[in-house]
């Protein structure tokens, strides 16, 4: 139906689909069909001739990324309007194959570059868990429920980060102790229950990111 609501996120494995993404020409008519709208109404609002957008637009449906939503008569002519896949788009690790980022490759655990590949292990979990909830039977429950922790703080010496880490590491291992039930059973089995995976990341932020506002003399 033309009027389902888009989702929030879309998980591209395709590389076709994730070439489109990449094209600017193309991700720019893709951001601007996140409502129903025509080849000819995109390339009016953005400048661009009708041809080339109409090319586009059906190499995008090809892709999957635009889908069909209904048609409309304008004059002497009915127009096939077309709608975005989703609201957002997020490429998935799986899509570089052998050479995607593994943490497991990494010698030094407290680098950026181990960080990096941990988060895009996390990616390829979210996206597989998306997956299993979109293959899920109707009236199965939707997408698994997760926790996210966000803040924002400053650290002024190494010796208060070294104190921030290992009280964070001991509060975290004690919740997990607390609240979760054993890995592992006496005899060696799997434990019961669902397998979940915790990452705590702490990093500093980039300078042009740490400091939104001018900063302004103290007083």
């Amino acid at each position: 139906m033309a009027d389902r609501p888009l989702p929030d996120l879309e998980i591209v494995h395709a590389r076709a689909a994730a070439a489109a993404l990449l094209d600017p020409g193309r991700a720019r008519i893709l951001a601007a069909a996140g409502e129903p709208v025509s080849a000819a109404e995109i390339a009016r609002r953005l400048n661009l001739p009708r041809q080339r957008v109409h090319y586009h637009v059906r190499e995008l449906e090809r892709a999957g990324l635009l889908r069909p939503a209904g048609r409309r008569r304008r004059g002497n002519l009915i127009e096939q309007r077309f709608v975005a896949t989703a609201r957002s788009y997020a490429l998935s690790p799986g899509l570089l194959g052998a050479l995607a980022a593994d943490w497991r490759g990494v010698a030094n655990a407290t680098s950026p570059e181990y960080l990096f590949a941990l988060t895009e292990q996390v990616r390829d979990d979210l996206s597989g868990l998306l997956a299993e909830s979109a293959e899920a039977p109707a009236g199965a429950p939707g997408t698994a429920s997760t926790v996210s922790v966000k803040a924002q703080f400053r650290i002024e010496s190494e010796a208060q980060r070294t104190a921030l880490a290992a009280a964070l590491r001991e509060a975290i291992v004690g919740v997990i102790a607390r609240h979760t039930s054993p890995d592992r059973r006496p005899d060696g089995r799997a434990g019961r229950g669902r397998v979940h995976r915790l990452v705590l990341a702490c990093y500093p932020m980039p300078m042009a990111a740490s400091e939104p506002r001018a900063r302004q003399e103290e007083p």
